[in-house]
């Protein structure tokens, strides 16, 4: 498989996985930030899959990772968890997809 459906496989995991540990949580509109949740990390996925960065593919998943989590961050002021949510998640896709090495 490519590179491109390997994140979109690794987006929806990690979407899914976003979204059941917010499940228990309550919020005003309960839908919507699940879909949002849901968005955003499948998002981080399917990027990551997409581009080829110089660097060691953790490093680059961890910094798209952290990129792409920073705008819901900003609205939710949940700083700590959504950040090190996406950043872990963006460091293991991009060392899955991209290798744990340094780049050739």
């Amino acid at each position: 498989m490519s590179n491109l459906l390997w994140g979109a496989v690794a987006g929806v995991a990690f979407g899914l996985i976003a979204v059941a540990m917010m499940l228990p949580m309550s919020f005003p509109d309960k839908r919507t930030a699940l879909l949002a949740a849901f968005a955003d990390r499948f998002a981080i996925g399917l990027v990551i899959g997409c581009v080829q960065a110089p660097g060691p593919g953790w490093a680059v998943g961890l910094g798209f990772g952290l990129l792409l989590s920073l705008p819901s961050a900003i609205v939710t002021k949940a700083y700590v968890p959504i950040l090190v949510i996406g950043g872990l998640g963006g460091l293991v896709i991009g060392g899955l997809l991209q290798g744990w090495g340094s780049a050739a």
